[in-house]
Formats: structure tokens, sequence, C-alpha cells
């Protein structure tokens, strides 16, 4: 038991950090971040002491073993920021600037007269070997800050606010592509992945007014290269517009007409799989093991697909001749080691970005390629277009993808997860909540967090308001979060005016056109805050300031800064009104950015149930 007014010792085992990680990483050119993890509140301060490992310099008096040098490090310890906590963690951080741009480090670790050494091979306690203190051969190193290692991402990235489509339920734009038995546009609710309703990439163009209204200066593309399917992911043939959307000509003038709004284009690149009707997978079927094309695909044996009517099972699960897409018979797993197979997707690659001049690729279920593939199709890409954009469609810890050399974002399904909890289905309280988030903004290096791609739902989720049991005002609030969130947002086409729908295939339900249907209120909500994303850089700063976090009310309120404003986040998300009596700063006066209202804090503030402020500090 511990004695009244003794300190504990710290506890190590908790103590994290790994160099060259997303703990010590090259924000810039000339800009290391650190970040260290330790138990939480368990340290009270946090030190590091740092210099370029060649600097030595004369003694002032030699040591006892004529030693006349030491090292130079960087004037006094530093103290790091103690930036998020979690359920079970601290996370500390500190941002540096080698002069030489390469720098050794280590860590001094202090609770009460407690004092040690944090290095990347021991722990030693100053108290006893003072003359430790720089050890340089326990320092961690920071080698060299290459330029072209440095993570970047295009510029307009990070000014990006994504419209997701799925083309074949957004807008039928020209019948005369309609394929065989197309039903009337919505008369389905609960739609089906056989249903066609006809929507094409002319129905697009002719909606591109409407998005550009909105405020999204970017659109996503789900597949729209010739497939059997509505969803389009088994693809035939990679280098041809699904007949049914359109042709070349189209997406060409699409893209035009897009980037003549500001708006960019991101197609979907299904190269994890082929479709089964792809005409490399029917050569295999035909000939077996005499096909050119066997050793494009992952087969384990001859012949492929005995009966493809009565797939026989085993263990619960189909028993496959061949790799697939989960165990999708019809989406055979290409073997991107292959080099015949790489050069072939590598210019598909390429083809669309020089024939129509697309400005990202969607790269669907990216984390099953290898990473050499990978490395291959950034530089394609890089090479055929100076700001091209990539995202991996990952749906847990991505750093792997996003070292500077493969993706520059991922589909940030992290977020989705912790917000979709507390803001649609309330089953978790506003602590818990902070807690998931802080997870995830150390999860990854800052400038990363900048242009991950922040979705509520997609075509693989269900509708954010089906989960939040149809109340528009929880999706409010959670579009709040994530227009003041670092990263790049995603709207998933018709949430802004209610769409519905539960899990693939009913989230995938046409696009509602008739205005009497739609929510327009909830409409001018999405139109405000993208605006006002646009408008105050503070909404897209990496960092966020919890202010007060309340479990018994459930609200939230957080601080995000910029170089030149403050804003102030009160989200009230409890179906009670919420009299808030702290958290602003009595005297202060506040913009409303919603309404413009100025607003000087009294000491009490009323938020109505489920509501929310945006004040900008004057």
């Amino acid at each position: 038991m511990q004695a009244k007014g003794e300190v504990r010792m710290i506890n190590f085992a908790a103590i994290y950090h790994e160099a060259k990680s997303q703990y010590a990483y090259a924000y810039d050119q000339e800009t290391v971040h650190l970040r260290i993890r330790t138990a939480k509140d368990d340290v009270e301060q946090i030190y590091v002491i740092y210099g370029d490992p060649f600097l030595w310099g004369p003694k002032e008096t030699p040591d006892h073993t004529g030693n006349h040098y030491e090292w130079k490090y960087n004037g006094q310890p530093e103290p790091l920021i103690k930036e998020y906590s979690t359920e079970l963690y601290d996370y500390y951080f500190i941002a540096i600037k080698p002069p030489f741009r390469r720098v050794k480090y280590a860590f001094i670790v202090e609770k009460g007269d407690q004092k040690y050494l944090f290095g990347c091979r021991e722990i030693i306690d100053l108290n006893q070997e003072p003359d430790r203190l720089t050890d340089l051969f326990n320092f961690y190193n920071f080698p060299f800050i290459n330029p072209i290692d440095v993570f970047t991402t295009p510029d307009w990235a990070k000014e990006t606010v994504w419209y997701q489509i799925f083309p074949e339920r957004f807008h039928n734009g020209n019948p005369d592509n309609d394929p065989e038995g197309v039903l009337p546009w919505g008369s389905q609710e609960k739609v089906t992945n056989d249903q066609f309703y006809g929507g094409d990439l002319e129905g697009v163009i002719q909606k591109l007014d409407y998005i550009k209204a909105l405020g999204c200066n970017g659109i996503y593309f789900t597949p729209i290269f010739q497939s059997p399917s509505t969803h389009k992911y088994d693809t035939e043939d990679y280098f041809t517009i699904d007949p049914q959307f359109g042709d070349l000509d189209t997406l060409k003038r699409l893209v035009k007409e897009a980037h003549k709004r500001g708006i960019r284009v991101m197609l979907d690149a299904v190269f994890n799989h082929s479709g089964y009707n792809h005409p490399f997978f029917q050569d295999v079927i035909t000939h077996g093991e005499k096909s050119k094309y066997k050793d494009y695909y992952h087969i384990h044996r001859f012949p492929v697909l005995e009966d493809i009517e009565n797939i026989p099972m085993e263990n619960g699960q189909p028993k496959l001749n061949f790799d697939t897409f989960a165990f999708t018979y019809h989406m055979p797993k290409w073997n991107t080691e292959n080099n015949q197979v790489k050069e072939y997707l590598l210019k598909v690659a390429t083809y669309w970005i020089e024939e129509c001049d697309i400005d990202a690729w969607r790269l669907d279920v990216s984390n099953e390629v290898d990473h050499v593939f990978w490395r291959d199709f950034r530089k394609a890409c890089d090479d055929t277009k100076k700001d091209f954009f990539i995202v991996g469609e990952n749906w847990d810890d991505s750093n792997p993808w996003l070292a500077g050399d493969q993706f520059h974002s991922v589909m940030n399904y992290e977020f989705l997860f912790p917000v979709v909890r507390f803001f649609a289905e309330r089953k978790e309280n506003a602590t818990q909540f902070m807690h998931r988030i802080n997870r995830i903004l150390t999860q990854y290096p800052k400038h990363v967090t900048e242009t991950l791609f922040n979705l509520l739902d997609s075509h693989d989720t269900p509708r954010f308001l089906t989960l939040a049991n149809e109340d528009v005002s929880r999706l409010k609030l959670a579009t709040v979060f994530q227009f003041t969130y670092p990263g790049s947002p995603s709207v998933y086409y018709g949430d802004e005016i209610g769409l519905s729908g539960q899990h693939d295939p009913d989230n995938r339900r046409c696009m509602i056109w008739d205005e009497d249907k739609q929510d327009k209120d909830l409409f001018k909500h999405y139109q405000t805050l993208i605006k006002l994303r646009k408008q105050h850089p503070s909404f897209r700063s990496v960092d966020i300031h919890w202010v007060e976090v309340n479990d018994e009310t459930n609200h939230i309120i957080y601080q995000k800064k910029s170089d030149d404003e403050t804003i102030t986040v009160i989200i009230n998300n409890h179906n009670q009104p919420l009299t808030l009596q702290q958290g602003l700063i009595v005297g202060q006066t506040y913009r409303n950015l919603f309404t413009n209202e100025v607003v000087t804090f009294d000491g009490s503030l009323t938020i109505e149930e489920n509501g929310f402020r945006i004040f900008l500090h004057r």
C-alpha cells in the first residue's frame, strides 16, 4: 500500500517512443516533431535534450580521464507539452528545429524527486548517474532531414471538401444509354444491387452547379469502368467507361466542366481484383495451365472453376481454387507481384490521367495490395501529373502506407466510428468520445492528419441519418464536428438533403431531386459549414484544444486556433437544453459564425437541445 505523501515509481512499462515513426518525423524540411507516450497522469514533466551528433567542443575542465571534449547539445533541455490524453495514456509533444537537419535526442522524465533519462537503449537514473546525461550511445537518432523523404500532399487537397457519388443512383441525364430493364427513378425505396435506375455521367454534368452551390470542390466517384454490376467493383475492362454511364468523351467533358467550376475529380481504382468476366481471367478458365495469364492471378490448382453454380463449401466457407476479394468468386485477386500485371495496371492508372486530366485516384481494398506495387503506382502518377492525389481505402491504422512514398491519404474510418457512436447512436459519453478522438489525433503525423479523408458514411456503411434514428439534429451536430476537424471532409451524396439507408445495398438509394422532398434546412446547414470552413483557417487547423467535456450533460467545448484567429465550438449532444456557466470568458465578446450575432458572455449561456455554437473570438 502506498504511504500518505509517498510518490509512486514512474510506470516505465507504459512509456513509449519510436524513432522515425509517427512519434518522430520530419514535419517539413527544417522541423522534427517528437512525441512520447506515458501512463495517464503518471509523470509531472518531460523534457527533451537534443543536439547535433557531431557538434563537440572543449570542456572548461577536463574530467578525470583527461578528456578535453564534450558534446555541445542545444542549450537547456526543453519541456514538452502534454498534448492529448486517452483512458490509459498521456501524449507529450514538441517541435524542434535542428540547425543542421540532423539530431540526437533523449527524454528526461521527472516525477517528484525522480529524474530519469529515457533513451533508446536504457533508462538511466540521473540522480545516481548524472554523468550519463549525454551518453550519445543511448540517444535516439534522426540522421538527416532529406527533403525528398518529407511527407507532402498537393496544396489543393487540404482545401477540398469531397462529394462522394455512386453514379448509378445519382442522376439519369441520358435515358438513351439506360441498361435493359431500368426502373423508374426512385420507384423502390429498398434498393438492391441488381436494380438499375439509369444514373450516368451526363447526369452528374447536369448537376455540377448543384454540387458547386453546396460548396464541395471535389467529387469522388465509385467505379465507372465497364462491369455487369451496379457498383462496378467487378471490372471487365479498365480502359472503357461503362456504356450505361457514357463514354470517353463524356468523362472528358465532365472533368473539363468540373474544372471550370473549381471542382477536382477522383476516380476509383480497383487494383486488388478484377471482375470474373475480365478477358484475362476468362482465358485462365478456358485454357487452365496453358493460359498465358495463369500467373496474373493467385491460382491454387486447376481447373479454376469446375461448377460455378455449385461451389463446394468447407468449414462454412466457399472452397475456391483461387484467391479472391473476401470469398467472392466473381472478384479474383490480381497477382500484383507479377511484372506483366503491374505494367498493365500502371498503364490503367496513367491512361486516365493523360486522357481525361483526372486529379486523384481512390484505391479500393488498398491494404491487401503489396507495398512495392503502391510505390511504383505513386511514382507513375507523380510522373504523369505533378499535383496528383492518392487516397487508399484502409479501415484501420494506415501508417505503413503514409510514409510519403505511397498514399497521400486514406478514408478515415477511424474517425467515423467514434463520431457515429457519440453523435448518432449515443452509446458513448463525452469523455469516451474525447479519448477516442485524442487517440486518432496521435495516431498519425500532423501533416498526414491534415488531408485524411473524413467521412460520416459511404457506400460501404449505413447512412448516418439512419443510425441516428432519422434525427436530423444529430446529423447536424456530427457535421459541425466533422467540418471543424482537421482533414478533408466528405459528404456522401444525398446526406445533405436527408437521404436515409441501411447497410449496403440500401445505402445506395436514388438521389432525391424532387425539391419538395428534400430537407432544405439541412442543405443550408451543410452549405454554411462548408463556406465557413473555406473562410476560416481555424476550422482546418490540426490541433484540438479541449475546454470542457461533461458526461452528465453530454456536451463538449473545444477550441481551434490558427495564426490569425481562434474559434470556440460548443456542442450540446443531449435532448435537453444546456445552461452554460463556464467554458467561455466572462466579459469576452464573440461572434456566432452561423448567425453573425455578436454575443458578450455574462456568465450564463443557454444552448438549445441538440444545439451548437461556433464562436469566433473578437
